[in-house]
């Protein structure tokens, strides 16, 4: 199928999806790449309870305290 014939597709609303490989979706700026970040004991604890607290994982704990102010600038 060409593209302007999916462009026509999807301009008339219908279902395109069909026409992709989803498994291999990459969203640009998402990819995740490890960091190594060392934390005083006391902050390992504390990451701990609270990470219990909100029944969520220490790293998504992490990552949304870093990403609030990252957000709002």
């Amino acid at each position: 199928m060409k593209a302007e014939e999916l462009d026509k597709k999807f301009d008339n609303g219908e279902d395109v999806l069909e026409f992709f490989d989803l498994s291999t979706l990459r969203l640009p700026g998402l990819e995740t790449k490890p960091v190594k970040v060392d934390f005083p004991q006391w902050m390992v604890d504390a990451l701990d309870k609270e990470s219990k607290r909100l029944g969520i994982q220490q790293q998504v704990l992490i990552k949304d305290w870093i990403a609030e102010p990252l957000n709002a600038s």
